[in-house]
């Protein structure tokens, strides 16, 4: 099974972390999301989570995809043609997050996360600017366009594709299913709070 999913080659090591792993936790059956958060054992592994999720939907992912029309129709896009662009936008998120699976292991996942995060701050920053140059030079939407695909790439390549494999790697297996329950409903919580305050807010 091992070599189906990764190929050919010496998966030694991979496969004695998953026997130790397996003797470690004693035919033990999965934990509850209760048992999760009473567990003093994982405490650290659930604040980390939580901080990792909040910065996901905190980062301007969500904004970016809400303006995105209205930056490609300023651009001069016309309307008829926008969800060609949309498209180029899920296509860039994919592609972005396939090559992050490339480069987690060889860059690192702190790399990636705080690489990718400082790209998306300037990116954000410059289309701030951007918008509100819109009407001074012609170029300028052209250059919000391309800072929006900046964005998601950088996204995608960053915390869009390193926090999936996340869950699996700072819980045990036992855990895991209860961690990616509490993953979804702090993920989901966290959006629909962002939809209800964000209008206010702007």
């Amino acid at each position: 099974a091992v070599k189906q999913l990764w190929g050919d080659g010496d998966h030694l090591a991979e496969i004695n972390d998953m026997m130790s792993e397996q003797r470690a936790i004693g035919g033990e059956k999965a934990k509850g999301v209760w048992d999760l958060l009473r567990d003093r054992a994982v405490r650290w592994q659930l604040i980390t989570l939580l901080l990792v999720v909040s910065c996901i939907q905190l980062v301007g992912a969500n904004v970016v995809y809400s303006y995105a029309y209205s930056i490609f129709t300023k651009a001069g896009i016309p309307p008829a043609q926008t969800h060609y662009v949309s498209l180029g936008i899920g296509t860039t998120e994919i592609l972005s997050t396939v090559l992050c699976g490339f480069l987690i292991e060889r860059a690192g996942r702190k790399t990636l996360l705080w690489k990718n995060y400082t790209v998306m701050a300037l990116a954000l920053g410059l289309l701030t600017v951007t918008l509100s140059l819109q009407d001074s030079f012609f170029w300028v939407p052209y250059c919000s366009v391309a800072l929006v695909f900046i964005f998601i790439m950088s996204f995608g390549i960053g915390p869009g594709g390193v926090v999936c494999p996340f869950i699996t790697e700072i819980f045990i297996q036992s855990y895991r299913p209860a961690a990616y329950v509490f993953n979804g409903v702090i993920n989901w919580i966290q959006l629909f709070i962002l939809g209800l305050v964000f209008p206010f807010i702007v």
